[in-house]
């Protein structure tokens, strides 16, 4: 019984300061230091939510910027279903897949240049990927460009303003955003 008492107070304490008084407060902190953060990135058009930054979505119409592959099951860009391919290096399928991706963006893209970028080819490890490198942003500006009636050089410009490069700039590389690049492109000039 000596025990008891001593017990109950640690648990009640602990469970205040851990159920409650430390989630308030990181909560608190997280709101206050990193709002757009803390509320999932999220990106906005004409005050309507329509997507985060952290999560690619299918972008599949000629005027738009399309993302990397998706290899999330049922859908493409299924967050409830993140995850790669899991093909390894040696699986032929792995093989068809790349190919029938190259076949699909020359035949989409047939004012691009020859050479793909491989992030064009290639899903990210969680399927979920929001970015592509500016490369595969500039493969694509033809096509768009004509899509929107712009000039290459206001869609490349437009790539230029884009572009998130890594900070410290010796690590990791510059990517574009491709639901921000695609919003920026709509207020630029909007699908007709």
């Amino acid at each position: 019984m000596t025990l008891l008492r001593p017990t109950l107070f640690m648990t009640l304490l602990l469970t205040l300061l851990t159920g409650i008084i430390y989630p308030l407060l990181t909560t608190g902190l997280a709101q206050a230091l990193f709002t757009a953060q803390a509320n999932g990135s999220l990106l906005q058009r004409e005050g309507i939510t329509v997507g985060s930054r952290l999560i690619g979505q299918n972008f599949t119409h000629a005027g738009d910027f399309w993302g990397r592959p998706s290899a999330t099951s049922e859908t493409p860009y299924n967050a409830m279903a993140s995850g790669g391919s899991n093909l390894a290096i040696s699986n032929p399928q792995l093989d068809n897949n790349i190919a029938a991706r190259a076949a699909y963006l020359r035949q989409n893209n047939p004012q691009s240049p020859a050479a793909i970028p491989a992030d064009l080819l290639t899903a990210s490890a969680s399927g979920l990927d929001p970015h592509i490198s500016p490369a595969a942003a500039y493969y694509q500006a033809p096509r768009v460009a004509a899509a929107r009636h712009l000039t290459e050089k206001e869609v490349n410009a437009l790539i230029a303003g884009q572009i998130i490069n890594s900070k410290p700039g010796f690590i990791g590389q510059s990517v574009v955003n491709v639901l921000a690049l695609n919003l920026a492109l709509d207020k630029l000039a909007p699908r007709r």
